[in-house]
């Protein structure tokens, strides 16, 4: 089969600048869409996973084991767990134990704010970076207990809707009518806990007036005399009097993940739903596009060109068009939209477009590529060769 010269279906795509920008145009807006999306969707599967460190075990209230802040056990429970349960690990004497009290409380954050915004405030103490090895402090330094001091995490501007410089260290923030000083930011890179607030451990008791944990983090140790999961559930069904659970740290935010899908689903069938509109827009321009060169069709087929030559000649104009729009919205995706910071219930975590989001995204390209040109070409080669030559 004698193919037209792809160099044909460049200097066609010249020919109407302004059908050119808009098919451009519009496969761009249509893959930016499913690439945010993807994004999204990436972001939040990824911040979840990273809250979870496959080593460490939760130790939770009964009956809270899809909700750490609905959860309250005894404060004494870290000290037990540590007596109890030999081949936790440790380092220097200091073990990986960390009691933890997890509670959404309203903040009042930057000048002029007179509404709070929930947010996850964790008490913890220096134990919690130990545990949460993803943790660092990136600027100021740790709270001192007593001294109502806080640590904010890089994200959590993204969930009070606060500018960055509003929780700069030294800043200050309103909690129940309390002042309480920004010590220092910490990171946790694509994690949740890059959108939380810390605080020690024994201030956020006092200040919401409670005497229990929310849960205990532990690490396992490693080696032949290491701790092992089912160790420390033995110790929690043997302390009956603390009516306590355990599992890994990981299992519990994989739940919050399947939790969390009917929000994804809804996002793609958004993105889909949108993606299509694009699709018939798109079908429309190439209609017209086409329907005007149905004598030049007739032509090509006149100097012995066939049928299928000349659809693929119609499909490489139509997918270099789309391929621009793609390349270009995954450039924007790249440099403006990976790590946009975007808030939900849990907190905040910023888009991920990395190679997974773009492969799809090139895909969703091609695609629109080929079904932009297929049906209008099949529409303007169904003619028979003299009625083409005389269409106006």
């Amino acid at each position: 089969m004698r193919l037209l010269p792809v160099s044909y279906a460049v200097r066609n795509l010249g020919r109407s600048i302004p059908r050119l920008a808009l098919s451009v145009l519009g496969s761009g807006l249509v893959v930016l869409l499913v690439l945010g999306a993807g994004g999204f969707v990436r972001g939040m599967t990824e911040s979840l996973r990273r809250a979870g460190d496959g080593g460490n075990v939760l130790i939770m209230g009964i009956g809270s084991e899809e909700s750490i802040e609905r959860s309250e056990i005894p404060a004494s429970t870290a000290s037990l767990l540590q007596a109890t349960v030999p081949g936790l690990r440790s380092e220097g004497g200091a073990a990986f134990v960390s009691p933890e009290v997890h509670v959404q409380l309203p903040i009042v954050a930057g000048n002029g704010s007179r509404e709070g915004r929930l947010i996850l405030v964790r008490g913890v103490t220096p134990a919690a970076l130990l545990v949460h090895e993803q943790v660092q402090i990136v600027e100021g330094d740790w709270p001192r207990s007593g001294h109502d001091e806080i640590l904010v995490g890089r994200l959590a501007n993204t969930k009070l809707g606060v500018p960055q410089d509003a929780l700069a260290v030294g800043q200050s923030v309103r909690i129940d009518g309390r002042d309480w000083h920004i010590s220092g930011v910490l990171a946790a890179p694509k994690s949740l806990i890059d959108a939380e607030i810390w605080m020690p451990l024994n201030d956020l008791k006092e200040a919401t007036k409670r005497e229990t944990d929310s849960c205990v983090v532990a690490t396992l140790g490693e080696g032949p005399e290491a701790a092992e999961l089912a160790d420390i559930q033995t110790f929690c069904r043997r302390r009956l009097d603390l009516e306590i659970t355990s599992m890994s740290e990981s299992a519990y935010y994989s739940r919050l993940a399947a939790f969390f899908a009917p929000i994804r689903v809804v996002v793609w069938v958004t993105a889909v739903l949108i993606a299509a509109g694009g699709v018939l827009g798109g079908l429309n321009t190439m209609y017209a596009a086409f329907a005007s060169r149905v004598r030049e069709i007739g032509m090509l087929r006149c100097l012995g060109f066939r049928r299928s030559a000349v659809i693929v000649s119609l499909v490489q104009e139509s997918c270099l068009a789309s391929a621009t729009g793609t390349l270009i919205a995954c450039a924007i995706g790249v440099f403006f939209l990976d790590g946009l910071a975007v808030q939900f219930s849990m907190g905040a975590f910023g888009l991920r477009i990395d190679a997974p989001a773009l492969l799809f995204a090139l895909s969703i390209g091609l695609c629109l590529g080929l079904l932009g040109a297929l049906p209008p070409a099949y529409r303007c080669l169904k003619l028979p060769i003299p009625e083409s030559l005389k269409a106006v």
